[in-house]
């Protein structure tokens, strides 16, 4: 028998227990929603460009090329890394920008699908999942130029990078949950998303991506950057295998998981009541 939904005046937060188990249902009920989203915005993505896929590891390729140059020019220095700083940079920028592609892809999977949302009644997590899935394959496609970096330099990986996933995993946790956040207010106030990538961009120079974290005020900036000892462990894990900040790590990635719930339940009780005003 097809599922009968039953919509009442009152709130889903009267009743938590109800409310979680119906978050779950619709998250395994949209799998494979979420798998032909995710299949159709790639597709699009890269179907009319010339260079295709390279697109997706295009940003961190050439950003770590002009760090690396300036660097080589005096125009900046850095404290001293164990490893090539090109090297250094490049796994920097790339852990970065799972973070950041995170952090954009609950609106961006809303904003692609507004007319689908308007006119068909579906479990609004599967958007949620489709921009993980996007995340997931951008990564994996940059990872790819970190493997030929280390191959040109020759450099050996430590027996720790077996928990580089789970740091990998981590940053695109934060990112969706601060996406999720951040969702609702940029659907009603467009000025949130056109600020994003500039807070983003800005963001990233208060986290030791381009430079190590023992440089000057590197501890002021761990303390006040969640981000800093989750991008740091993940790279201490992939080369050195003796991370500084594994204790903060862990605190917040307990903090992340009670920040992603709340923001899957804003996101879920929201997104209809923003989605009738919008097409009002």
């Amino acid at each position: 028998m097809p599922q009968i939904s039953v919509y009442t005046p009152g709130s889903k937060l009267t009743d938590p227990k109800q409310l979680f188990c119906e978050m779950v249902r619709d998250l395994a009920a949209s799998r494979e929603l979420a798998w032909r989203l995710l299949i159709r915005n790639i597709s699009s993505r890269y179907r009319h460009t010339f260079l295709g896929y390279f697109w997706a590891f295009l940003a961190p390729l050439m950003t770590a090329a002009v760090f690396v140059f300036l660097r080589k020019a005096g125009y900046f220095t850095v404290g001293q890394t164990q490893l090539p700083y090109a090297v250094f940079v490049l796994t920097g920028l790339i852990l970065w920008q799972a973070f950041a592609d995170a952090v954009h892809a609950p609106l961006r999977s809303v904003q692609q699908s507004h007319s689908m949302l308007s006119k068909v009644n579906f479990p609004r997590e599967a958007l949620v999942l489709a921009g993980i899935g996007e995340v997931l394959f951008a990564s994996l496609i940059r990872l790819s130029i970190l493997v030929l970096g280390l191959l040109w330099f020759g450099i050996g990986l430590s027996w720790t990078a077996i928990w580089f996933p789970f740091g990998m995993v981590a940053l695109i946790a934060m990112g969706i949950t601060l996406g999720l956040l951040i969702t609702p207010v940029a659907l009603l106030y467009h000025d949130v998303g056109q600020a994003l990538p500039f807070a983003l961009y800005l963001w990233m120079f208060l986290t030791p991506v381009i430079y190590p974290s023992a440089a000057e005020s590197g501890a002021l900036l761990l303390l006040l950057n969640p981000v800093s000892p989750v991008l740091d462990t993940t790279r201490d894990w992939l080369f050195s295998g003796s991370p500084q900040y594994l204790s903060a790590f862990f605190v917040v990635c307990g903090l992340t998981v009670f920040a992603l719930f709340a923001g899957l339940l804003l996101y879920r009780l929201a997104l209809p009541i923003l989605i009738e005003r919008i097409t009002a």
